[in-house]
């Protein structure tokens, strides 16, 4: 698996996910996306090539990947697991939800766990409010959750 790794091979890729979107408006978030998928991250390498490659300056580059939550700078773990803290979510007990998952992978919110397996994130709302609360686990999403539900869940990912 190429996957954070700053490999030729993964700046090959890259290349070519530019190359089909260059002249496309709006071409920035695809590539970014794609980017992310490639490498797991968005590093200051890999953006220095898509600002050279799109002529779009660096910092501009640099405000996207910091103002949306789904691109990071750091490499994540196999497992991305988001805790909504929204405000449907934390009334209902999101925070007893986070601090469960948190021990049971042994990190904190924000932070990927030692053998890389796992990242945790406290989310804004994600649009689920009527099934809060709710915690994802990359692309699966789990609702109306209580403290009790999470070893079960976790188990499928450990």
């Amino acid at each position: 698996m190429g996957k954070n790794v700053l490999t030729e091979e993964n700046f090959e890729k890259l290349q070519r996910v530019i190359d089909v979107n260059k002249n496309k408006q709006g071409a920035l978030m695809p590539v970014l996306h794609e980017g992310q998928k490639i490498f797991g991250c968005l590093s200051l390498e890999v953006q220095k090539k898509i600002s050279e490659a799109l002529k779009v300056p660096l910092s501009e580059i640099y405000g996207v990947v910091t103002f949306y939550s789904q691109f990071s700078l750091e490499p994540q773990g196999d497992y991305v697991i988001g805790v909504c803290l929204g405000t449907a979510c934390y009334v209902k007990g999101a925070q007893p939800i986070i601090d469960k998952v948190s021990q049971m992978i042994d990190t904190k919110a924000g932070m990927t766990s030692t053998d890389g397996k796992f990242t945790l994130v406290a989310t804004r709302c994600i649009g689920a409010c009527g099934l809060a609360p709710v915690i994802t686990v990359n692309e699966d999403v789990y609702g109306r959750l209580k403290v009790d539900d999470i070893p079960e869940i976790m188990e499928k990912y450990m």
